[in-house]
């Protein structure tokens, strides 16, 4: 088995019970990464979504999806992370017929679970192993070392085994699913814009009675009501990044051309207006 060596930051990287509080901006890296929180609180966002964190949260990521730690002043922030080579990963455990356990990070991408107390128990136990050999720098806790992540792999192909079952049970005709995600990609890259079908169609050469139909069988959403999701959803984020800004400016920055539809969108979707989601960032 080719042996880690732990000072190479590029294959591996543990950071266990790491409690300082230093903001970071928005990131992406090819390394797959483990998060698991230990204590206190806060905000994550990946992509567009934006999670609300509490101990025993365990989140895997492949990385690319761009990410941040929203910090809360008054919160501990007490966090294990881990960032692996997947290329270097993905070789070893072929050769021992286990690449399985990378299957979560490569079919979910990024994914948050709460471990149960039992799994929490497990899962924190395999941490610390690991923390304990990575301090050591003789050979036998280097192998040590490599056997608890291997433990930790498995541990998170089980705990995520449920959410791989139903991804692949919802999966949809090749076809379908690539006309879609062009669909989502353009709106990713234009939803703050002036968009409307006949735009979506000419860029796509797409039927806008087609990709209508299609898109809505296959996300549930309208085309409209998945791009207004996507403006709010951005609104948020903006709103925690970007807490000086007014809300007529982001309501413009996120794609909506009249303040008053942007609070009308905002509270059907959240169940608040815009002004009270601010404040209760304050909170």
């Amino acid at each position: 088995m080719p042996t880690i060596r732990l000072e190479d930051k590029s294959r591996f990287d543990l950071n266990y019970r790491d409690g300082t509080k230093t903001e970071i901006a928005f990131h992406s890296h090819v390394e797959y990464e483990i998060y698991y929180f230990h204590e206190g609180s806060c905000r994550y966002l990946i992509g567009d979504k934006i999670y609300s964190i509490s101990p025993g949260d365990l989140i895997i990521m492949h990385g690319l999806t761009l990410h941040r730690p929203i910090i809360l002043e008054k919160e501990a922030y007490v966090r294990s992370t881990i960032h692996f080579d997947s290329e270097y990963f993905k070789e070893l455990l072929k050769g021992m017929r286990m690449e399985v356990l990378l299957q979560p990070f490569i079919s979910l991408q990024s994914h948050r679970i709460n471990l149960k107390p039992n799994e929490r128990e497990e899962f924190e136990e395999s941490l610390k192993r690991m923390n304990i050999h990575n301090k050591k720098e003789d050979d036998i806790s280097t192998y040590r070392f490599q056997l608890a992540f291997m433990e930790v792999l498995t541990l998170l192909y089980s705990y995520f085994k449920t959410a791989l079952k139903n991804k692949a049970e919802n999966e949809v005709p090749f076809d379908k699913a690539f006309h879609v995600q062009r669909v989502i990609s353009f709106i990713e890259h234009h939803y703050m814009k002036d968009l409307s079908l006949e735009t979506i169609e000419k860029e796509l050469h797409l039927s806008k009675f087609y990709l209508s139909k299609v898109f809505k069988n296959v996300t549930g959403f309208t085309v409209f009501n998945y791009l207004y999701h996507r403006r709010i959803n951005q609104a948020k984020i903006n709103f925690l990044v970007s807490p000086d800004h007014s809300i007529t400016d982001i309501s413009y920055r996120v794609g909506f051309k009249y303040p008053a539809h942007f609070t009308r969108v905002f509270k059907k979707l959240t169940g608040v207006t815009p002004e009270q989601y601010k404040k209760s960032l304050l909170l």
